[in-house]
C-alpha cells in the first residue's frame, strides 16, 4: 500500500530472471523505514513477491542520492571497506577482505553485477590486497601528471595529491583555503600553485576555442554514445582532430572501452586526415 500511495517510490530495478533481483525504494518520510517496510513482517511482503516470481530472490534497496552511499547499499549482503570514486570513467573500486570478496561478486558474478545495473555505476571488487595496489599506481600516475603538467616538483605533486587533489580543476577552483591549510606551503606557494593550475586551464580553454573552428564537433562521430560523449569532454576532447591525436592507449585509459572499440573510434576520427 506505501507504494501504491506514493509514500514509497521504486527508484529502479535490476533483474536475473529466476535468480535474483535488486529493487531500490525511497521515502522522503523519515518516520518511514522503506526497506522494512517493503520486507514486511518476518518477511512476509517481499516472500510474496519471490513466490510470484517462482522462487527468484528479491532484495530491497534503500536508494541513496549519493552515489557512493547507494553503491554500498546495492552491493550488499557484503559490506566494503575501502571505495574510491572515479567521476570522470563513472567507476567504483571497491575493496573486501578476502574471505567476504566472493559474497560481494555472487554466484557467477550475479551480486556486482545486479549492484551496478542498478545504480548506473561500473563496479570493480577487489580484495584488500589488489586495492592497496591499485590505488597506489594510480597515486603515483596523478603525482606525475601533476608533476608533468604543471612542471612543479614531483614532491610538491604528491603533497597536492596526498591532500586529494587529483586534477588541474580542483587545484584552480577548489577553496583555496584548503590549499592555505596544507602545512609543508605558506599562502605564497599555496597562490602560486593555484595560479599555475589557472593559466594551464586558460592557455587549454583557449586552445579548444581555437580548434573548434578547425575540425569538426566531437559529437557528430559515429559510433559516439552519450556516455562516451560525456567522458571524452570532460578529459578535453571536442573534435575528432582531438581525438585523432589519442594512442589506443590513452583512449582506453579516458573510457573504458576495450582496446578494438577504442582503435576503431580513432580510425574513424582519423578518416579526414587520409581524404585530404
Amino acid at each position: 500500500p506505501e507504494i501504491a500511495n506514493g509514500t514509497i517510490e521504486i527508484k529502479g530495478a535490476a533483474r536475473d530472471p529466476g535468480g535474483r533481483s535488486k529493487i531500490a525504494v525511497y521515502t522522503e518520510d523519515p518516520r518511514i523505514d522503506p526497506a522494512g517496510a517493503c520486507i514486511g513482517m518476518r518477511g512476509s511482503r517481499v516472500q510474496n513477491i519471490t513466490n510470484e516470481l517462482s522462487g527468484e530472490r528479491v532484495d530491497i534497496i534503500i536508494w541513496d542520492e549519493q552515489p557512493a552511499e547507494f553503491v554500498i547499499n546495492a552491493i550488499a549482503p557484503a559490506e566494503p571497506v575501502a571505495i574510491v570514486v572515479d567521476e570522470e570513467k563513472h567507476t567504483m573500486d571497491l575493496a573486501f577482505p578476502e574471505d567476504k570478496l566472493g559474497k560481494a561478486v555472487g554466484v557467477r558474478g550475479q551480486n556486482v553485477r545486479l549492484a551496478s545495473e542498478l545504480t548506473g555505476w561500473n563496479l570493480n571488487v577487489m580484495s584488500e590486497e589488489d586495492f592497496a595496489i591499485k590505488t597506489g599506481a594510480e597515486q603515483e600516475k596523478t603525482v606525475a601528471f601533476l608533476a608533468e603538467k604543471m612542471d612543479i616538483d614531483s614532491e610538491i605533486a604528491a603533497i597536492l595529491v596526498r591532500e586529494g587533489y587529483s586534477s588541474l580543476e580542483e587545484i584552480a577552483y577548489g577553496d583555496i583555503d584548503d590549499l592555505y591549510a596544507i602545512e609543508e606551503f605558506d599562502s605564497e606557494s599555496a597562490d602560486a600553485i593555484r595560479d599555475i593550475a589557472n593559466d594551464i586551464l586558460l592557455t587549454q580553454a583557449i586552445g579548444a576555442e581555437e580548434a573548434l573552428e578547425d575540425s569538426a564537433l566531437i559529437d557528430t562521430l559515429p559510433g559516439m554514445t552519450d556516455d562516451l560523449l560525456l567522458q571524452v569532454k570532460l578529459n578535453g576532447i571536442h573534435t575528432w582532430d582531438d581525438l585523432a591525436e589519442l594512442s589506443t592507449d590513452e583512449l582506453t585509459d579516458i573510457t573504458g572501452l576495450d582496446a578494438d572499440s577504442a582503435a576503431a573510434l580513432i580510425l574513424t576520427a582519423r578518416e579526414p586526415w587520409f581524404a585530404e
